[in-house]
């Protein structure tokens, strides 16, 4: 439950919503319903710890921005309702104005309104169309008594939901027809099924209410509207005997002030300054459109080939050794390489196969990274650390399955999609070409076969990556390395809580500092991990030095000719 929720108490929320309004109608305690005109002011309301919702008039006309006289009509309120309902659990009773018609309509308002979940409806007794009360109220003609009540009747008649309320407005007050009128019409309308009575007033005093609820003297419940007399204690409510107190239109008055006065603001400043700190937040917008819940759904929900491999982390934070000349100003991701930056085609990349979650660690210069589609996090010690504590600073993002990049890489899209739709727990790309093509890179790669056309369809497996060839002891006699590492892993399944748990076990080690990602595969495999190998024969460039910078230039420009290819002759070595 969202900490800013109200806890209920078990039994009322296994009542109806219809059957919670009812009770609040008819409790011996003064009970309140605050209003909402949409899905978000609903949820407002609930979070506040309101009981229940009214659904003004006056307020969804007004958020439809037409006149609050049946200019919207009662489909669009409906509609409008189902979304509230939505939004909220609360019992809404929707300020029905006439009813929107004769008998007929409200027959119709009242069956649809039960296939929305809504709780009850309050129809007032004026002529269809209506206007608002407080616009000349007094020059508003009132509808024939015997025909409100037959409105009344019809509706109580056409409800399926015995808790379904009908609550009848008496406008006498309003129209100045005086007490006698409002109590004749109150009891009328009591009589024909109403299951409470709101009586209404204008003045700015509550002394015409009191001294109805004196007078009717409890012969059903009592609601009130008190917008004019808005500085009456509530406590002479409760000693009055009213059940239900409204507070009619509040929220939209809320927002349109506040609207106003931050438009206003931007337009004289032509600057978002003056009013950043004055409004809501992004984030709470996503709050209140429990934007949280639909990326727990997704995880539940839909399989990792329909979200892509969700994340990434980019390693980006050293300056590049040799490329001094370059990077005086700049880290190495942001290196321009046929036309754009190293990290802007990684990006893109990465979001061609829908995975938009993009960490970046930085580290030198780190200010001068473009962090347009990405979360930048910053290894503070990138001088005195290797790769693995870069990687440990960005650990969090594990939480979706997640390839793991260098930070100077460009390679074809296939090399890419090909990685995030293994279902291994641990997949790595391994290049079989000749040295010439990548000859700075020294993650040398054994793997459990060779790169052989007679392999398609069987499993490879990572068996050690080292730095250079005499690092690995099986180099002494004679074995070969099937081809090198080119800095992509895929984590995805349970592998990402493996990797985080070896990740700290690394950190214990005196010299974690000086570990590099072949470290962390090696530690691994040693492990007993299984981490699937898939070959590539070429089509990628890695950028160590200045004759990588140059062959990386070239290789991107054919990348550009190589995307007017047909479909799926990128695959092919």
């Amino acid at each position: 439950m969202n900490a800013r929720e109200p806890a209920l108490v078990p039994a009322a929320r296994a009542a109806s919503r219809s059957a919670r309004l009812r009770q609040m109608l008819t409790s011996n305690e003064l009970e309140f319903l605050m209003e909402a005109h949409n899905g978000l002011s609903a949820r407002i309301a609930r979070e506040a710890g309101f009981k229940a919702i009214w659904g003004s008039g006056l307020s969804i006309s007004a958020q439809f921005g037409v006149r609050d006289n049946n200019e919207a009509s009662w489909t669009q309120v409906v509609d409008n309702l189902e979304f509230m309902a939505d939004a909220s659990d609360l019992p809404i009773l929707l300020d029905g104005d006439t009813g929107y018609g004769n008998f007929n309509n409200v027959r119709r308002l009242v069956r649809k309104l039960e296939q929305r979940g809504i709780a009850g409806v309050c129809i007032e007794d004026k002529q269809f169309p209506k206007t608002n009360s407080f616009i000349k109220g007094e020059a508003q003609p009132l509808a024939d008594i015997d025909e409100f009540c037959g409105k009344i009747k019809a509706g109580k008649d056409s409800q399926t939901d015995e808790h379904f309320s009908i609550v009848a407005r008496v406008e006498a007050l309003i129209a100045g027809w005086g007490m006698d009128e409002a109590l004749k019409r109150a009891e009328a309308y009591r009589q024909a099924g109403a299951d409470a009575i709101l009586i209404h007033s204008k003045l700015s005093k509550p002394d015409e209410i009191l001294t109805f609820a004196r007078e009717w003297a409890g012969r059903g419940p009592l609601v009130i509207v008190p917008t004019k007399y808005y500085s009456t204690p509530t406590d002479v409510f409760r000693k009055a005997g009213i059940s239900t107190v409204i507070w009619a239109n509040h929220q939209i008055r809320a927002a349109v002030s506040a609207m106003q006065a931050v438009t206003r603001t931007i337009y004289e400043t032509q600057t978002l300054v003056d009013v950043e700190d004055r409004i809501a937040t992004v984030n709470e917008i996503f709050r209140l459109q429990d934007a949280d819940e639909y990326s727990e759904a997704e995880d539940r929900y839909l399989s990792s080939s329909s979200r892509g491999a969700g994340s990434a982390i980019v390693l980006a934070a050293s300056r590049g050794s040799g490329l001094d000349a370059y990077t005086h100003d700049k880290p190495k991701v942001m290196l321009p390489v046929a036309g754009k930056p190293l990290l802007r085609w990684l990006v893109d990349a990465f979001k061609k196969q829908s995975v938009n979650d993009i960490t970046v660690v930085g580290g030198y210069k780190a200010e001068a990274i473009d962090t347009a589609g990405i979360k930048l996090v910053r290894n503070e010690r990138f001088a005195q650390t290797n790769e693995l504590a870069s990687l440990a600073c960005a650990v969090g993002a594990l939480d979706n399955d997640t390839v793991i990049s260098y930070g100077d890489l460009v390679f074809r899209s296939y090399i890419l999609r090909d990685l995030v739709e293994s279902e291994a727990d641990f997949s790595v790309v391994v290049d079989s070409s000749p040295e010439s093509e990548n000859s700075s890179t020294r993650d040398f790669a054994w793997c459990s076969a060779a790169d052989e056309r007679d392999l398609f369809g069987n499993r490879v497996f990572l068996e050690r990556v080292a730095n250079d060839r005499a690092a690995d002891g099986t180099a002494a006699n004679g074995a070969a390395p099937h081809g090198r590492w080119i800095g992509l892993v895929n984590v995805r399944g349970a592998g990402r809580a493996k990797l985080a748990k070896k990740l700290a076990q690394l950190q214990t080690r005196a010299d974690f500092d000086t570990l590099d990602m072949p470290a962390l595969l090696n530690a691994l495999i040693a492990d007993g991990e299984k981490i699937e190998v898939q070959y590539v024969h070429g089509h990628w460039r890695g950028v160590n030095d200045l004759e990588d910078f140059r062959r990386a230039g070239d290789f991107a420009q054919g990348v550009y000719t190589h995307a007017q290819t047909p479909l799926g002759a990128e695959g092919q070595a």
